[in-house]
């Protein structure tokens, strides 16, 4: 098996304690199905050509440069050696400028993930570092230059190593009073609210991702041998339009109750009255059976 490829390699800091490491992907979106553009007339590939929006005529590679519009049409020139000699130097080196709990940083904040593993030698500072981490049951923040860019890391233990996600700075993340401030202030209560907690409870479970599948993947893939084959697929039926109902209609069916459930009667209410018979086993067994979620069909 070949081995990974370092993505980064440099040195993590703690006080004055330091080891040499190295940062692999830990996400990838390489093993996804791509797809080239092509002439449908000839079936050959079209290659995508840079023009001037103005004249219409092609931009050769050497001609095309960096450029910030400042007003509509007007831009300022970046020269590449002005980019290059803009960018922070690296000094290669994961300064942790803090130890923060595990649960205080806002998941939204996290961007791309890399394993973080010893690079040779000062494995030893690197074992005590992830053990002190889980003990104290922490995680570090760090700064330093990734790819041409100023990035903050959070660093957590993980497994026998470290995972290391760059953050997105807090400018990237949008506020989300934007996105909620039309939801009303809604207070649920009573038997919709009962219902919801016995559906959840029903579906408690647990994260494995390898459970989930890319069904868009599978799809594709399966056409594309269809196509091979010169075979086709046979063609999806349109889903059946859903019947209208009321939230708490939609509650009950969900979780089996079908129709509306009589209220139930209370230990003094059951016993009122002397003149009442015992239900016959037959309608016990009728009155289990409604409120018995129906098996789905396999």
């Amino acid at each position: 098996m070949v081995a990974p490829r370092a993505n980064w390699k440099g040195f993590i800091k703690f006080g004055e304690v330091s080891c040499p490491v190295a940062l692999y992907t830990a996400a990838s979106s390489s093993e996804r199905i791509a797809f080239n553009t092509l002439n449908r007339k000839t079936g050959n590939r079209v290659k995508r050509e840079f023009v001037d929006s103005e004249t219409g005529d092609p931009v050769q590679r050497n001609d095309q440069v960096k450029g910030y519009e400042i007003e509509n049409g007007q831009y300022i020139v970046l020269e590449p050696d002005e980019v290059v000699a803009a960018i922070p130097e690296s000094d290669k080196t994961l300064k942790i400028d803090a130890f923060i709990p595990c649960n205080e940083i806002d998941d939204v904040y996290f961007d791309k993930p890399y394993y973080l593993a010893p690079d040779r030698m000062g494995k030893d500072a690197f074992v005590l570092l992830r053990d002190g981490m889980k003990k104290a049951k922490v995680a570090a923040i760090a700064r330093t230059v990734l790819f041409r860019r100023m990035r903050t890391v959070l660093i957590r233990a993980h497994g026998k190593g470290l995972i290391a996600s760059t953050l997105n700075f807090d400018y990237e993340v949008r506020s989300s009073e934007k996105a909620f401030e039309e939801l009303p202030d809604l207070r649920i209560e009573g038997e919709m609210l009962d219902l919801a907690q016995h559906i959840i409870g029903k579906k408690k479970g647990s994260f494995d991702a390898s459970t989930f599948d890319d069904r868009y993947e599978a799809a594709v893939a399966e056409l594309v041998k269809a196509k091979i084959e010169g075979r086709s697929l046979p063609k999806k039926k349109a889903p059946a339009a859903s019947k209208p109902s009321d939230l708490l209609q939609a509650l009950r069916e969900s979780a089996g109750l079908g129709a509306k459930a009589e209220p139930k009667r209370t230990a003094a209410s059951a016993n009122k009255g002397t003149n009442q018979k015992a239900a016959k086993p037959a309608t016990a067994a009728k009155a289990k059976a409604a409120t018995t979620p129906a098996r789905r069909a396999s």
